[in-house]
């Protein structure tokens, strides 16, 4: 280290005190409380990325009580005198940043402003830690049904939701812009199994408790990620890849559920075929005995509705490891990306192992088309509408697109987009832009239609290609 001399370190000095300014020290701002999306501002925040989210959990089933220590991973994007995570209930007990204790307050429903002994400075590493403790609840949406940690007749419990969840059970960026990979270690007692999101790392037993270990090195959406704890019946077995494949059925669940996921290689081979590589790091599916009215496609190994272990689901929710996974939206109006797909999946498995024919699906499926179904938008459809029409109009909106520019171009891009934005989000007019690129063909006129209207599409986009229906 070089030493200034006396005289240079007063020249700088009075520069900064004169206003030159250059020797201050940064204090920051504070991170905004939101991430930006129209339909759910107040979810994720903003001046950070996550890179890892590393949580250690004890679960009690018998008095319901949690205790977390969540250690965060990140990177500043602007230098923060404070930043927000979204947490909700709870009782947070302490914060590190750095190393050094925090001071902190809560906000709102779910916010959780922490203030660092030093303001941090754009693009720096830093971490955060999180001591906390209490019973969870989920969140009682009136659109969109119970949303994060449920309890399970057993005794158990298990995390599933969206568009929100992981905020229920420890401290997080609420967004999906913001992926990051997710390491558990969750301790039960032992009577008790536990599954969750990637590979398994092993369990460890002391005295009358288990701690089990789970990674997930995929990048991962925090509603994505799950834990579900139940007296589960395991099955291990792996992909022709060696891709590791475990499966966990809560007592009760019926052989055809499970005659159904003996077939989830040939399914992912059958979407493989049509989306490219798989792209995450484990599979699997948690079969719930709960009928809770929705399976979700949490990162790596879905979870199943009790009443929903039937091979289409599993199609289903398998293709959105690529659609919706994979590739994430960018916001929520952008969630066609995610399930007119993953309801595509399921046109194009019926016509590959059933010998369905898809035309007719489409002309019947037209003909009978209301005018509310018509009505229902597969884009910017409102907040608390994403969960509508992009499940039946979806799929009859991406087979019109398939006979509108071609079979070949379609399917280049179904096995193209993932592969493009890996890891990543996107958006629906991105996807558009992109398959007048592989189409060379101005596609604006055909998804005004079907995508970002809300009528019944003109003939030339209702009937294009071989659709036109007999005379």
């Amino acid at each position: 280290m070089r030493y200034r001399s006396a005289a240079v370190i007063a020249a700088v000095l009075a520069a900064s005190v004169l206003g030159g300014g250059t020797a201050l020290a940064d204090t920051g701002k504070p991170g905004a409380d939101g991430a930006g999306d129209s339909y759910y501002p107040q979810d994720g925040n903003g001046g950070y990325d996550v890179a890892d989210y590393n949580l250690k959990v004890g679960y009690e089933p018998a008095t319901k009580q949690l205790t977390g220590l969540q250690t965060i991973t990140g990177r500043t994007t602007q230098s923060l005198s404070s930043f927000n995570l979204d947490l909700r209930g709870l009782t947070v007990d302490s914060i590190k940043v750095n190393g050094r204790k925090a001071t902190f307050t809560r906000t709102g429903d779910h916010e959780l402003v922490v203030t660092p002994a030093r303001p941090l400075r754009n693009h720096e590493r830093f971490t955060a830690e999180v001591a906390y403790h209490g019973v969870p609840e989920p969140i009682q949406d009136p659109l969109l049904g119970e949303n994060g940690w449920q309890y399970a007749k057993s005794g158990g419990a298990f995390v599933a939701g969206e568009p929100k969840s992981a905020t229920t059970w420890y401290p997080v960026n609420d967004t999906p812009r913001d992926k990051a990979t997710f390491h558990l270690a969750i301790t039960v007692p032992s009577e008790w199994g536990v599954i969750s999101n990637g590979v398994e790392r092993g369990q460890v037993k002391n005295g009358k408790n288990t701690t089990y270990t789970w990674a997930e090195e995929t990048p991962a959406v925090p509603y994505m990620t799950t834990v579900a704890i139940d007296k589960w019946e395991f099955e291990r077995t792996k992909l022709s890849d060696g891709t590791p494949v475990v499966n966990a059925y809560a007592p009760g669940t019926p052989a055809s559920t499970k005659q159904a996921e003996a077939r989830l290689p040939e399914i992912i081979d059958f979407l493989a075929s049509k989306f490219g590589r798989y792209p995450v790091d484990a599979a699997g599916g948690i079969f719930l005995a709960e009928p809770i009215g929705f399976s979700l496609e949490t990162l790596s190994r879905p979870i199943y509705s009790g009443a929903a272990g039937n091979v289409p689901t599993i199609v289903h929710e398998n293709a959105h490891q690529w659609w919706g996974d994979s590739v994430a939206v960018d916001k929520w109006k952008d969630v066609c990306l995610n399930e007119c797909f993953a309801s595509y999946a399921e046109w194009m498995w019926s016509e590959a192992k059933s010998g369905q024919d898809l035309k007719a699906r489409y002309l019947s499926a037209v003909q009978k088309a209301t005018d509310r179904f018509w009505a229902g938008k597969l884009y910017d459809m409102g907040p608390g509408n994403e969960f509508t029409y992009v499940y039946s109009k979806g799929p009859v909106a991406l087979h019109a697109l398939k006979n509108y520019i071609g079979a070949a171009p379609f399917d280049r891009i179904l096995k193209t987009w993932p592969a493009l934005h890996r890891d990543g989000n996107a958006s629906l007019p991105e996807f558009q832009k992109f398959a007048e690129r592989v189409a060379h063909k101005n596609l604006q006129g055909f998804f005004d239609a079907w995508f970002y209207g809300n009528t019944k599409p003109a003939p030339e986009y209702l009937y294009p290609g071989d659709l036109k229906p007999a005379a």
